[in-house]
């Protein structure tokens, strides 16, 4: 009687062992199959990391160009008042309008305003204390724009 039970034993444990080799077989395909792609919770959460960087990025990036458009605006204005004290040092009276430092060969061009996009400079005019006939000319120039820059100055008044 043992060896008719061990013997129906050993008769279905083949069985079984290929049991367990196709359910590993089947978990391991399944577990491939999963592994394929990402969840909808992982997609939403790297979208939400790069909307975040991106608008630290764009801010970023407003924020460069609005200080790179003052400086220039900054250095155009030395440079013009640059010129116009070389041409009251040179021709001895101020010049009448902006446009006067160009035709004299001071600049090659009125440079346009960085923040307005325009060459509509305000120039300040005064006496002419240069010029031994006196009269009036462009003492100063200021920008035309208007609110303030990133440091609280009024764009008129650099």
């Amino acid at each position: 009687m043992r060896n008719r039970i061990r013997s129906s034993i050993e008769d279905r444990a083949p069985g079984i062992e290929r049991a367990h080799e196709a359910q590993a077989a089947l978990d391991r395909r399944i577990s491939i199959v999963s592994s394929k792609g990402f969840t909808l919770l992982e997609l939403v959460m790297v979208m939400t990391i790069i909307v975040v960087l991106a608008a630290v990025g764009v801010t970023s990036y407003q924020h460069i160009q609005l200080k790179a458009r003052e400086t220039i605006l900054k250095e155009d204005l030395r440079t013009m008042r640059k010129m116009i004290d070389q041409y009251a040092a040179d021709k001895e009276k101020l010049p009448q309008a902006l446009d006067d430092l160009v035709n004299a060969g001071y600049m090659r061009d009125v440079p346009i305003d960085p923040i307005t996009g325009q060459k509509d400079w305000v120039v300040d005019m005064g006496d002419d204390t240069v010029s031994r006939d006196g009269g009036t000319g462009v003492v100063d120039v200021h920008s035309a724009a208007a609110g303030e820059g990133s440091d609280g100055t009024a764009y008129q008044e650099y």
